[in-house]
């Protein structure tokens, strides 16, 4: 009104409207009277003026004081309490966000971040209330026709608004009249005139308002015939429109001055050409990610890492330390502090240290084995040194530096000749250089294996140690495979009824391979974000998949993009050390007082003989169902092939089994023509380096010619003929050009070590071992059919066998359950039915009549089901199945597998009983 009769008001406006919305976002409605009775201010006569100014100005009061915490200190900070639940009601609109600095990167990263985490609906959004507060180093363009301007256009807005509209920019936004097609069919605009009178307008609301006007081609791919692949996946996405593509292919200068020809030479001159060089001047040059590395610290690393691997060295070898253990921890140790990696060491320690200290053990994978240091700072019970014999009572040691025995564990047991004791036996021989370089510059990578259930804890501990906003998880971007790929190229041209021939759909695969997909997280990546630094100095954040109910938050950026700028640290989930706690917990024993060379358990990877059981009753030849690593077919037949009888042995059996190439037609070959024994063959990658540097080669060229061929490289010429100079054969001079990838040792010892320990279990208390291998594989474990003993689960190995390449994942995992389920019946072990009040909800438990099944473990039961049913049970007895329906959340599927299983015998049905 004021306005109307040119009247001008100075006066700040503030809308309480607008005000309720943000501060009760949950509230469906903010009606005058509903906010009144919400506050508890009174409300008299409704709809009259005066009364009704009355509330609202109570009610402004009430929610100033609500939000007085707040500490706004004028009017305009109120427009930050713009919440989420508006961004998700309110019109989305495309904006293009320039950064004009590294400040500004900084800033739309904390955008992008926010348009994820704060205000993700559907898609990230950015409030401009958001986009305002951080815009002094940003420049905010108009976008395409899915933008705020466009849209007011064609929706024929008042010039008033539109010119508010345009206030916000700093440039305008003008695309090629293809681009903008679609309009036209849909009929919202009449022909290509009013496009261009559209783009028209644009520009000369630019020039009123004095912003920039900038053509742009809103580009998705690069050349014009690739909109076929965009084709072909908007058509796998269902997208009705995906044959019309409008050509948004990356245009050269003379293409667009072309396309704005209708503007006239100079204005078409100068929004393709002058302005965006205008625009492009107000950038300087940005690093979207910093250069150099910025690892987190810890106040005295260096000395700490220092006097626990030096004391541990000491407790374990005496003092004075001998010659071959203090040299290696020296020069390992003065590597890693010059370099400043101790602070990843002491990180890794303290994470092993806690866990175990929780009762849990950690293997190691990867090198992280090859370091003595890690070693005596209790990262890895991988010992890298020679094998030796080591006095546990005076430190007296024996080292055999030749060569001749590969692992300290196959050593001879020997009496202390100072003390009498009972020397152990330890060392695997492993060069540290496969961990951190020839010149012991290269960065650690740190890989830790935790139990399972442990996992989340260990992250929690991370956090812990290096505080809030410093431990992000590793984001991941999945992208379309080849065979997802394939299927959205072959259904394409099947709706379409065309045939193509193999070369163009190759061609086209390899347009659609690659694309971004999906983002995630690693399975138990965090990145550690020094105390001196941001998160946003690095990459936005988001939730992964943008699932807010997952409780985590990764890096926006693939983790590859930023490692080796932070520090990445790999804490995994892993069943193994979940097994060994079981085990532990059900036996007391402990894993680590397990002898390595326990000629029994030694006995069950080439026989079946200390199982008590004959080959024809489980249909294999050695007695390692069952144990991590040399469980699956593919190993055991390895097992078979090589007959190991050594811990060495094992070692290098897990390194064939991991690499690629360097067992099938290669080692495998060799050893079934006898041309050489296992001990011989090529397995891990120090094999390489340790066999050279004994036939007398540089050690120097020893490492390279070893990096060469696990990293897949082959030999070169000039390598051949070094290798013939000092009598390398030529079978293994082949066997090195073969391989593709080669399995770090200490990776293999550090699995084999775990894995015969389990088959010490497996060996000395069976029922044990079972008990817990089905725990970890209960997804895969068909009570309903294994209760019912040998014959029916070897009729069920027969049908799935029988499936060969065409069985599913599913069916491949029930088999080798089966396998071990029929195994333990052979060893005269049985299982008993689940019970619904006997039976644990997650284990399976021993008793006096065998091997009692969880809940979970009935097909349709399900962990959460099993859960609550226990949950209740606890409380008291279910009266009824009506009243385990109630009180166990029971679900149809539920009762019936219960029921099915026998587990609801004599249960009635309701809680009303019969009086006659």
């Amino acid at each position: 009104n004021c306005k109307a009769i040119n009247v001008s008001i100075n006066n700040p406006v503030l809308d309480t409207l607008e005000l309720s919305r943000a501060v009760f976002p949950n509230m469906k409605s903010h009606k005058l009277n509903l906010i009144a009775k919400h506050l508890k201010v009174d409300l008299f006569n409704h709809h009259r003026a005066v009364d009704d100014a009355l509330a609202t100005a109570n009610i402004l009061l009430k929610i100033i004081e609500m939000i007085h915490d707040k500490k706004f200190e004028n009017l305009s900070d109120l427009n930050t309490l713009k919440s989420s639940a508006d961004v998700t009601k309110g019109d989305m609109y495309h904006t293009i966000i320039l950064a004009k600095n590294q400040a500004g990167l900084k800033d739309l990263y904390k955008l992008i971040s926010d348009s994820h985490i704060n205000y993700f609906h559907r898609k990230p959004r950015m409030p401009k209330s958001i986009i305002t507060k951080l815009r002094k180093n940003l420049i905010i363009g108009s976008a395409c026709e899915a933008g705020e301007l466009y849209k007011a256009i064609i929706r024929n807005k008042p010039s008033s608004e539109i010119n508010e509209i345009v206030s916000f920019y700093d440039y305008l936004e003008i695309q090629p009249l293809g681009n903008n097609e679609h309009l036209i069919r849909d009929g919202i605009v009449k022909n290509s005139e009013e496009l261009e009178l559209i783009n028209k307008k644009i520009y000369d609301l630019g020039k009123k308002h004095n912003k920039l006007v900038v053509a742009t081609g809103d580009v998705h791919f690069l050349d014009k015939e690739d909109e076929i692949y965009r084709r072909i996946l908007m058509s796998g996405q269902k997208f009705s429109d995906a044959d019309l593509q409008p050509p948004l292919y990356f245009r050269t200068t003379a293409e667009m001055l072309d396309e704005f020809s209708y503007l006239g030479e100079k204005i078409a001159e100068e929004v393709v050409i002058l302005n965006p060089s205008e625009i492009n001047n107000k950038i300087d040059d940005c690093i979207p990610i910093p250069n150099g590395t910025f690892p987190p610290k810890i106040e005295g690393a260096d000395e700490e890492l220092r006097t626990i691997s030096e004391e541990m060295a000491i407790a374990k070898y005496g003092n004075p330390l001998p010659v071959i253990v203090k040299t290696r921890l020296d020069r390992e140790l003065d590597s890693i502090i010059k370099n400043g990696y101790a602070v990843m060491y002491i990180i890794a320690q303290k994470l092993v240290s806690k866990s175990i200290e929780d009762g849990y053990l950690v293997g190691s994978r990867g090198s992280v084995g090859s370091s003595f240091a890690a070693t005596m700072s209790g990262i890895t019970e991988v010992n890298p040194l020679p094998p030796h014999y080591i006095c546990a009572k005076c430190n007296k040691s024996e080292f055999f530096e030749d060569g001749s025995i590969a692992s300290g564990f196959d050593l001879p047991d020997k009496f202390c000749p100072e003390c009498g004791e009972l020397y152990v036996k330890d060392g695997q021989d492993i060069p540290f250089e496969v961990f951190l370089g020839f010149e012991g510059d290269k960065e650690p990578d740190i890989d830790l294996n935790f139990a399972g259930e442990y996992q989340s804890k260990a992250h929690k501990y991370t956090e812990y140690l290096f505080g809030e906003g410093k431990v992000f998880r590793a984001g991941t971007i999945g992208t379309i495979a080849d065979k997802t790929a394939y299927g959205f190229v072959k259904k394409y041209f099947e709706e379409q009824d065309k045939i193509i021939n193999g070369a163009e759909l190759n061609r086209l695969l390899k347009g659609c391979t690659g694309i971004k997909r999906s983002s995630g997280q690693h399975p138990g990546g965090v990145m550690i974000v020094p105390d001196y630094k941001d998160i946003l100095d690095f990459t936005p954040i988001q939730y992964p998949a943008d699932d807010k109910t997952s409780g985590v938050i990764t890096t926006h950026f693939d983790y590859h993009a930023i490692s080796g700028r932070i520090l990445k640290l790999d804490i995994l989930g892993h069943d193994v050390p979940s097994i060994i706690k079981m085990l532990e917990d059900l036996t007391g024993i402990d894993p680590l007082k397990i002898p390595l060379d326990d000629e029994k358990t030694m006995k069950i990877f080439t026989s079946l003989e200390p199982l008590g059981i004959d080959p024809e009753s489980i249909n294999s030849t050695v007695g390692t169902l069952g144990i991590p690593e040399f469980g699956t077919k593919f190993v055991r037949q390895i097992l078979v092939d090589t007959k190991p009888s050594s811990f060495s042995e094992l070692v290098r059996i897990s390194g064939l089994s991991h690499g690629t190439d360097v067992w099938i037609n290669n080692a495998q070959n060799l050893v079934k023509n006898k041309v050489a024994p296992l001990s011989e063959v090529i397995s891990t990658r120090e094999d390489i380096m340790l066999s050279l540097i004994k036939a007398g080669m540089d050690k120097k060229q020893s490492f390279f010619i070893m990096e060469k061929v696990r990293k897949g490289k082959g030999l070169t010429p000039e390598d051949e003929k070094s290798m013939r100079e000092f009598n390398i054969p030529q079978w293994y001079i082949e066997s090195c050009n073969k391989i593709k990838y080669m399995f770090p040792k200490a990776h293999a010892a550090a699995y084999v070590t775990m894995s015969f320990r389990i088959a010490y279990f497996k060996v000395y208390h069976p029922e044990a071992f079972y008990a817990t291998y089905f725990t970890t594989k209960w997804s895969d474990f068909n009570a309903d059919l294994i209760i019912k003993g040998e014959n029916v689960i070897k009729s069920k190995i027969k049908e799935l066998e029988q499936k060969g390449l065409a069985a599913t994942a599913k069916e491949k995992n029930e088999l080798i359950v089966l396998e071990v389920a029929l195994e333990m019946y052979a060893r005269g072990f049985r299982f008993v039915k689940v019970d619904l009040y006997k039976s644990d909800s997650d284990k399976f438990i021993l008793n006096n009549d065998g091997i009692m099944p969880p809940l979970k473990a009935l097909e349709g039961v399900g962990e959460n089901a099993a859960k609550k049913i226990h949950e209740e049970r606890e409380i008291a007895p279910f009266i009824s199945i009506e009243d385990l329906i109630v009180r166990g959340k029971a679900t149809k599927p539920v009762i019936e597998a219960l029921k099915n299983h026998g587990c609801l015998d004599n249960m009635p049905e309701s809680n009303q009983i019969s009086l006659f």
